[in-house]
């Protein structure tokens, strides 16, 4: 490359190559085309950089971690360290971008944000579960943002530094990153338009042993074909809050309402789910890791 990026776009990967050209994909039909896409290989030992090299783009850049780090935050620091443009956009290797995702969220930093995100579908397999992140338009610390939706200045990971190890964390990765930045006086943005789709390998038993793309070739394809799918899913999203598929923010006292009615089987569920962030620092991601059909890290 010969000019100096807007937009440093890092793509953390390891060992899924099927989704990952899909990923890759989402980002070159970008109608804002002033980027360039860091794809960082966490020791992967498939045909990974096979797949980046068989774009033929020099705007897309493959490097492979020596040893595998077992979550998105080291090779996302790598990327960090590798990036040259002001702008610092992530997605997840079995995620996919909306056309219009860079462009709308660059508009956010030209508007003054330090760090956007946009609204990311989050969806189930078999699409019988959907989510929105985030699910509300005003911040919290906890709130979840999928890295897969954010966009930062670079000024912002060299102030507060970079990604932090989850084995060092109660939280995910990500909502430390920006809870740290806006703590530190960074302005977020929220932005009210669908600009992601995530299909959370954590919701997909033994994923990384299945090899399945289905659903990232079925969507992606739905991007290419339907100029009007922000608003399709916006309304599909607004139908199924409605039906009650879809989970929404209700009074703590409805809880206790909610927990009556409930089977025993459900509450041995939620009291197994509670367990999980008592566990200690990276335990939910580790109990993730085991569930998508990777091992605990170490």
């Amino acid at each position: 490359m010969t000019t100096t990026p807007r937009v440093s776009v890092i793509i953390p990967t390891y060992n899924r190559s099927r989704v990952l050209r899909h990923a890759i994909a989402s980002v070159l039909a970008q109608t804002f085309q002033d980027f360039e896409l860091l794809v960082m290989g966490d020791c992967c030992t498939d045909d990974s950089a096979a797949v980046v090299a068989g774009f033929a783009d020099p705007r897309v850049r493959w490097f492979n971690l020596a040893a595998n780090s077992g979550h998105q935050s080291t090779p996302n620091n790598e990327g960090l360290r590798q990036a040259g443009g002001e702008l610092i956009a992530y997605l997840g290797h079995d995620d996919l971008w909306m056309r219009h995702h860079l462009q709308t969220l660059t508009e956010a930093m030209d508007a003054g944000a330090d760090i956007a995100a946009g609204i990311t579908e989050v969806i189930g397999p078999g699409e019988v579960r959907l989510d929105i992140a985030p699910r509300t338009p005003t911040y919290h610390t906890r709130m979840g943002l999928p890295p897969t939706g954010l966009m930062h200045r670079r000024l912002v990971s060299e102030r507060i530094g970079g990604w932090r190890d989850y084995r060092d964390l109660t939280m995910d990765p990500e909502t430390d990153l920006v809870a740290r930045a806006v703590a530190a006086g960074f302005k977020l943005a929220l932005l009210p338009r669908l600009t992601a789709v995530k299909f959370p390998a954590a919701w997909r038993k033994n994923v990384y042993r299945a090899g399945d793309d289905s659903e990232q070739l079925h969507w992606l394809a739905r991007i290419a074909a339907e100029p009007d799918i922000e608003q399709r899913e916006v309304a599909r999203l607004i139908y199924a809050c409605k039906l009650g598929q879809m989970p929404r923010e209700r009074p703590y006292r409805m809880l206790w309402q909610e927990l009556a009615r409930e089977t025993p089987s459900w509450i041995a569920s939620l009291f197994r789910r509670i367990r999980i962030p008592l566990a200690g620092k990276g335990a939910k991601i580790n109990a993730a890791r085991r569930f998508k059909g990777l091992g605990r890290s170490s």
